[in-house]
């Protein structure tokens, strides 16, 4: 075994000492001459121009202020459309041949009703026109009497005085019978005197009808026009008015909104309910609205002196129990902005803050591209 003395280590670790601090502040210098890594920057989204072919983009806008108020309603027939059919004779009608929900023309022949009443509207008639053959035979008699001198003017004028009166008579019959369906067959023909539907029947086939019964035989209704009448409570009164804009919608088809305006307020408070009745007047022309359904209604009008400027409803966004919309800048460039909610009417939004007048905003897929540019 070989020993070393450390006075004879001493020069040699000195040397290794020297070597390793020179090649550490080589290290260190290398190290100080190398550029520092930034941490990348964000890429701001831009919309593709695939989407951008099929966005919306709508301006926003200045204008006066709607206040909306919500109803429930009932859609119904309109009554200046709706015809109650009653027979005017009695008797056994027979020959039904529609049923409830379809749809006659006007002339088109619903039933018809055995009648001795209109057995003696006819008899009536031909008892007239053979007393005015009689009468009309004996004034022609009279009259070559009296050319002849073997007849007074008195009689002539008796004469004349009883075919004028057995004219009137069968002129008579004739109205009466008219009116009773001018039919000499004893019969009376029930006719739709509108086209529209069967909206009510209340006879069948051998039904017995009398003149003194009060309930139609059939109701026709023109449903190209119907009636919503909303029910507006005590308190609300005052924020509804003739010829406010209304909003209709039924539970078939939810996506569907039917406009109207207020047509009457009938002021005669239910003293049950407590409610009024407002009537609005809506076309129906594909017979989607029909009576007895439920509807919801709005009613909007004007806050007399107030602007403000408005979006669509569908240019919002809702976050965080915020409200924001996207700014368009034009070449797939958008901005969020936060905004605050005055009151939404319809597809109108109004807003008190957050943006101007002009300003372009996304209007379609808002949600999905405010959510690529919180990304």
């Amino acid at each position: 075994m070989i020993s070393i003395n450390k006075t004879e280590m001493t020069p040699i670790y000195k040397g290794f000492l020297q070597v390793a601090l020179a090649l550490s502040f080589v290290f260190a210098m290398q190290s100080c001459s190398e550029p520092v890594k930034k941490p990348e920057e964000k890429v701001k989204y831009v919309i593709p121009d695939t989407i951008l072919r099929t966005l919306v983009i709508d301006t926003v806008k200045y204008g006066p202020v709607e206040n909306a108020i919500r109803l429930t309603g009932m859609v119904d027939f309109d009554q200046d459309k709706q015809v109650n059919i009653f027979s005017l004779v009695s008797g056994n009608i027979t020959d039904i041949n529609v049923q409830l929900g379809d749809y006659v023309s006007a002339g088109q022949v619903l039933g018809v009703v055995k009648s001795s009443e209109m057995a003696g509207y006819s008899n009536s008639l031909i008892i007239a026109q053979t007393n005015l053959t009689a009468t009309k035979k004996q004034l022609d008699a009279t009259t070559d009497l009296y050319k002849s001198g073997l007849a007074s003017s008195l009689d002539v004028t008796t004469a004349q005085m009883n075919y004028d009166q057995a004219k009137s008579a069968v002129e008579t019959a004739k109205r009466v019978l008219k009116i009773n369906g001018n039919n000499e067959n004893g019969e009376y023909v029930i006719k739709a005197p509108i086209s529209g539907f069967i909206v009510q029947k209340n006879v069948t086939n051998n039904t017995a009808v009398r003149t003194d019964n009060g309930t139609s035989l059939f109701t026709i209704s023109d449903l190209k026009d119907v009636w919503v009448q909303a029910n507006v409570y005590e308190a609300n009164i005052e924020k509804v008015h003739i010829g406010d804009s209304v909003d209709v919608k039924i539970l078939s088809e939810p996506d569907k909104v039917f406009r109207g305006k207020v047509d009457k307020i009938l002021n005669v408070l239910d003293p049950t309910s407590k409610v009024i009745k407002v009537r609005v007047v809506l076309q129906n022309p594909e017979y989607i609205l029909k009576p007895e359904m439920y509807a919801s209604v709005t009613v909007s009008n004007y806050e007399k002196g107030k602007q403000a400027l408005y979006v669509p409803g569908k240019a919002l966004v809702y976050e965080s129990s915020r409200y924001y919309v996207l700014i368009y800048h034009g070449a797939g460039k958008a901005d969020i902005a936060p905004v605050e909610i005055l009151n939404s009417i319809g597809d109108k939004t109004f807003i008190s803050s957050g943006v101007k007048e002009g300003d372009m905003v996304i209007g379609s897929l808002a949600l999905q591209i405010y959510s690529e540019l919180n990304n």
